[in-house]
């Protein structure tokens, strides 16, 4: 479980969170939207652990992040532009990444790259590699750990009808195995098909979206921050 309890962020005098409150539970899927610059992503940081609030506290588990614990642990996340050593290829990307913590063998990575829709035997270094094929290498190494807890940045981004219809997938049987997901989106059919409860972050202050309210998504289609 997460709660966010008061939480507010000032960076440099500019107030870009404020009073946020929530809780979040295993086995859902929570949407964040909001147009550009409305606070989303520093949100998902907060989470995260890697900036801390100027006040509030950010629980998991029990584990108040950046008191009892720096970051979060057991999490797969997709914060922007997914990092990769761009002259190795994508497996060898992702086998560096698995040895950190130990819990993700070779085979487990190959089965992970298939779901996602990559060839794990491409020898091509992930410089060369398309905007989808590097997001598909992104959601990959988010999920490749079975982490308890997804936070996931526009994780369709540069993918194509068919990968879009297969990470939608996907993420609904991680839900439905009790993951908690957090999904940040532009698109609107992504928010409506996938989840469970949605957010609207609007000049660093949030509020629940009503099943059933008309909602104007202004700036959702082919967009990013």
């Amino acid at each position: 479980m997460i709660q966010i309890k008061n939480l507010n962020l000032n960076i440099k005098g500019h107030l870009i969170l404020s009073d946020v409150n929530m809780t979040m539970q295993k086995g859902k899927i929570y949407g964040l939207v909001g147009n550009n610059g409305s606070g989303k992503t520093m949100l998902m940081k907060c989470i995260c652990g890697f900036i801390h609030p100027t006040s509030g506290e950010v629980i998991v588990n029990d584990e108040v992040i950046g008191r009892d614990a720096d970051y979060i642990k057991d999490a797969g996340i997709i914060i922007e532009n997914p990092g990769f050593i761009p002259y190795y290829s994508g497996m060898k990307n992702l086998r560096m990444l698995s040895e950190i913590n130990g819990t993700a063998d070779k085979t487990k990575i190959r089965e992970t790259m298939e779901i996602c829709g990559l060839n794990p035997e491409l020898k091509l270094p992930v410089k060369k590699y398309s905007l989808g094929m590097r997001q598909r290498l992104g959601i990959a190494q988010a999920i490749m750990e079975e982490q308890s807890v997804l936070i996931l940045d526009e994780p369709m981004n540069g993918l194509d009808k068919e990968g879009v219809a297969a990470i939608r997938e996907l993420l609904l049987k991680m839900k439905e195995q009790g993951r908690l997901i957090i999904l940040a989106s532009h698109n609107r059919e992504d928010i409506d098909v996938l989840c469970d409860e949605v957010f609207e972050v609007e000049k660093g202050k949030i509020r629940e979206i009503i099943k059933g309210e008309l909602i104007e998504y202004e700036n959702f289609a082919n967009t990013t921050r």
